[in-house]
């Protein structure tokens, strides 16, 4: 390897007795940012993650931290495959085997900084629904017995029947609902555990519970990484190893205990009583903002190279600059050779990098994240001990049920991985089907571990479920078709045979049609609410996004239609109306549906419920002034006819006037005569046809399915928790 006199490239990455884990080279994150210079918007391109290599190994938990804007998130989401194709740039390797994001997807599990659970869940109903969709197609016993042991492995079996609760509902702790949120994703055994800031909001003993929980999932065999901010001592001792980040550069790797020694090759001294890591981390914010920044401390981590002294600050150690290890240590043989040597050890000291005698230390100096590697990191394999001893005894995954659907995730089977052809580590939904990917799943199961029909009939239920324990939802609607009924019923009462009798028949209709529209708009918040969920479930395949659109429209039918069939009961015979009454039924019912589906598909594509009511109450507006009440569509200008067409208005408001106007009956009488039903539909322009009612009926039923397929798109390929 080339270098000058000023640099000594290392070349040392995961150390000896790496026994496997996740492995990461040359981790490249750009987004381009847009910056307004002397009047004019010059786009300029900002690294994110600049060239990160590292590891975290099997059995161990590793912490990711940094200061603010360090980059910690955006390393924990590249890991985990949740930055967009094309975006992210590099290599990760799992147990010695380049993989890919979707297969990473589908071993790990990725617990958000936010706890997105149902409220109105108890904490063993939430576990159980997790392991119905992510134990696939096992008996329901094992499931449950599986779901017990891990609420007493969480610490949860005090509050096992407490419901999750909210703002409004009382529920479980804040620490209790963040172990919960662990459980959720854990149920399956995943071989990857990632944690984003698990222990945000909680008090220090609540923190230390759960990063205490998080050890024993490490210890069982699982790679754990997480990333947290100014932890406690007590939560230190918990850590195994540490990757330390600032300005999406890599500052430290290695152990907590380690940190000291790193600062002393720096040239800095860790005060006395002050923590070494929250040190380090004040000495990279120094750097950061002065002038020479924070890249002379990742050409440190990266070569050796010490890094300049800050003008007026930094407790240097010595005056003698330290030289990095010798290039010919860069691989294991030399390693070996060197510490069996007392010359060599001899070379070590006078190079500064030695301080004490005895081989414990020297293997500490050569484990140093001093020399974690560089970008292009050759990952050599020098003698690993984790700070503390793990027991390797322990299967990596107990979970080794043969039933179809279960997903037997073990070491054994992550060894087998394929490497993909290219060397970009990119999502791809579909990763699973190119080839090599498919001949490793196919024999250990889909990528889902349910059946379509199966994860739909688990939604279903969870539905129910959740709208038993909150009936508020459907019975306000209930209650304000019926009572707007009563209050119909009683105002249009007994129509004249006249005019007037006429148009208070057609306000009726209208206003019935907008009424229905209207009770609908409840679903904006109620979805909003549940798309966290949706997305924190969907993003590692506990269910398919059809699924869910399919259990959504089967949980509202019998609700749909309850309230309709209140409804027409009410008014019916108050108003005398004519026609079939299953047809006057059936038009309110499936005008609920569409309309329905039309919220539902809003609320999936707006960001927050404000901009959902917004736009709800925009196209209300819209397809109220195109429907045909005040302008028929005959006399609607050509430019603005599609508005009529796509108007879910424009449908049930002409099915009812259909229903009650087809015949020859006389509603009225002018001077030229009298008014029959044929004539108010032919003055309205529209059909007398029998065939005519239906296919509104048949309009209403495609327009309620084109929403919900554009619910589904929307679902499928534009909620996901990725980077851009």
């Amino acid at each position: 390897m080339a270098h000058n006199a000023h640099e000594t490239v290392i070349s040392i990455g995961k150390p000896a007795g790496f026994t496997g884990g996740l492995e990461f080279t040359d981790l490249t994150y750009s987004v381009t940012s847009k910056k307004k210079v002397e009047g004019k918007w010059v786009s300029k391109e900002i690294d994110l993650l600049n060239r990160i290599t590292g590891y975290a190994p099997k059995g161990c938990i590793t912490a990711v931290m940094g200061p603010s804007g360090a980059g910690k998130s955006t390393l924990l989401d590249g890991l985990a495959g949740r930055i967009a194709s094309g975006s992210l740039k590099g290599k990760v390797s799992l147990d010695g085997k380049e993989t890919s994001p979707g297969l990473i997807k589908r071993t790990s599990a990725y617990v958000m900084q936010d706890d997105r659970l149902f409220p109105m869940l108890t904490v063993y109903e939430t576990l159980l629904f997790a392991a119905d969709f992510r134990l696939g197609a096992i008996p329901i016993f094992e499931k449950k017995d599986r779901v017990e042991k891990l609420i007493d492995q969480l610490g949860l079996s005090s509050t096992r029947n407490t419901y999750i609760g909210d703002e409004g509902t009382r529920g479980v702790s804040g620490g209790e609902r963040r172990r919960v949120s662990i459980g959720v994703d854990i149920i399956h055994g995943p071989s990857l555990l990632f944690l984003d800031e698990p222990t945000s909001g909680l008090d220090s003993t609540s923190a230390n519970n759960v990063i205490e929980k998080v050890r024993g999932i490490a210890e069982s065999g699982s790679t754990v990484i997480l990333t947290i901010h100014q932890p406690s001592s007590r939560i230190i001792q918990l850590l195994d190893h540490l990757i330390i980040l600032a300005r999406g550069q890599l500052m430290y790797q290695g152990a907590p205990t380690d940190v000291p020694r790193h600062l002393g090759r720096m040239g800095r001294k860790v005060p006395k009583g002050e923590s070494s890591i929250e040190y380090l981390i004040d000495v990279i914010q120094e750097y950061d903002q002065s002038d020479l920044g924070v890249q002379v401390l990742a050409e440190f981590t990266r070569t050796g190279m010490k890094p300049p002294p800050l003008a007026g600050g930094g407790d240097l150690l010595s005056t003698v600059a330290r030289t990095p290890l010798p290039s010919r240590l860069a691989n294991k043989a030399a390693a070996k050779q060197s510490a069996a040597s007392g010359k060599q050890r001899l070379h070590l000291k006078a190079a500064g990098i030695e301080q004490g005698g005895g081989d414990d230390d020297f293997d500490r100096s050569i484990r140093s994240p001093s020399w974690s590697g560089t970008p292009t990191g050759i990952m050599q394999t020098l003698r690993f001990t984790p700070s503390r001893q793990r027991k390797e005894t322990k299967a990596h995954n107990t979970m080794s049920i043969s039933s179809p659907g279960y997903y037997a995730y073990s070491s054994e089977i992550l060894a087998s991985t394929p490497t993909p052809h290219s060397s970009d580590y990119t999502v791809n939904e579909n990763d699973y089907l190119t080839p090599g990917a498919a001949s490793y799943l196919s024999p250990h199961g889909p990528k889902f571990a349910n059946s379509f029909f199966l994860e739909t009939w688990i939604l279903i239920r969870r539905n129910f479920k959740n709208i038993r324990r909150t009936p508020e939802l459907f019975l306000s609607r209930l209650m304000v078709l019926t009572v707007m009924g009563f209050m119909m019923a009683t105002m249009f009462m007994n129509p004249k045979a006249d005019l007037q009798g006429i148009t208070n028949r057609l306000s009726f209709f209208i206003f019935t049609v907008c009424l229905f529209f209207f009770s609908s708009n409840d679903a904006v918040p109620a979805f909003i609410q549940e798309r966290f969920i949706f997305v924190r479930e969907t993003s590692h395949n506990a269910y398919r996004a059809s699924s869910y659109t399919i259990a959504g429209v089967i949980t509202y039918l019998p609700f749909l239609l309850l309230q309709s069939a209140v409804y027409a009961a009410i008014v019916w015979n108050a108003l005398k109306l004519r026609g079939p009454f299953y047809y006057f039924l059936l038009v309110l019912y499936v005008s609920l549906l569409s309309t329905n589906s039309f919220v539902v598909f809003v609320s999936s594509v707006v960001p927050n419920y404000i901009l959902g009511y917004a736009s709800v109450i925009a196209f209300t507006a819209l397809f109220f002034l195109f429907c045909g009440y005040f302008l028929s569509s005959a006399d609607v200008p050509p430019y603005w006819k599609w508005m009529n067409t796509i108007s879910t208005i424009t449908y049930p408001y002409e099915g009812l006037l259909m229903n009650q106007y087809q015949t020859d009956e006389v509603f009225g009488s002018t001077k030229e005569g009298p008014i029959t039903g044929f004539g108010i539909l032919h003055s309205l322009n529209i059909s007398g046809e029998e065939s005519e009612k239906w296919k509104r009926i048949a309009a209403m039923l495609g327009w309620a399915a084109l929403y919900r397929v554009l619910f589904y798109v929307v679902l499928r390929f534009f909620s996901k928790n990725q980077r851009s």
